[in-house]
């Protein structure tokens, strides 16, 4: 069980929050990273549960769901789910600095997933669905192992979080079906029995920072 409060008390403090909508992201692969002072990297289990709660975040502008991590170019989502490829389900995020900060997404994602599960979220097995960052400058991996230590240290969670930090390689946007999958699939079994109940937390949690 995640200790919410605690987590919560951890982060600095946000950006200022306000209203702006999402755009659709026009991108088939980056090979070289873009700005990492508006762009990350995250993985957290199957994109769909992620790419759906982040974008509810007031200051995040697009969420694209792809592959990053793997040793395979072009890599297609049954590949990707074999487990053989390397990749892992991510989302490219795009956000303003100054609305949200990568403090502010490095928070979302510690409580949108469980991050002591090794190479897994609940039944979605193998290393595709593993706890990983990406990150895009020397910067993001300072923050990124500091709330690692800082959670790991104050037992935030019943168990050791395993989230990987790992090289930005090339990220690979996933199939057009893949974006906005639960906006656009509400009804589907696993959207109702999986993804809402993230959201509905999610919501809860965060309901002074979303759009």
């Amino acid at each position: 069980m995640k200790k919410i409060g605690l987590l919560l008390l951890l982060m600095p403090v946000l950006g200022s929050c306000q209203n702006m909508n999402s755009k659709t992201m026009e991108i088939k692969h980056v090979k070289n990273m873009e700005n990492a002072s508006n762009t990350a990297i995250l993985a957290a289990g199957c994109f769909w549960c992620v790419e759906a709660p982040l974008l509810l975040l007031d200051g995040v502008d697009t969420v694209v769901s792809g592959y990053i991590g793997g040793h395979v170019s072009n890599p297609n989502y049954t590949q990707v789910s074999m487990g053989n490829t390397g990749h892992a389900e991510a989302v490219m995020i795009k956000f303003d600095p100054s609305k949200i900060s990568y403090d502010g997404l490095l928070e979302a994602f510690f409580l949108v997933h469980d991050p002591t599960q090794l190479n897994r979220q609940g039944n979605d097995v193998g290393t595709q669905y593993r706890s990983a960052i990406f990150p895009l400058d020397e910067e993001q991996e300072k923050k990124a192992r500091y709330y690692i230590e800082k959670l790991n240290e104050a037992k935030a969670y019943d168990g050791v979080i395993v989230t990987t930090i790992e090289k930005a390689t090339e990220f690979y946007k996933a199939e057009d079906y893949h974006q906005n999958y639960y906006e656009l699939n509400p009804n589907e079994m696993y959207c109702r029995l999986v993804i809402k109940p993230k959201m509905d937390k999610f919501k809860k949690v965060f309901a002074d920072k979303l759009k």
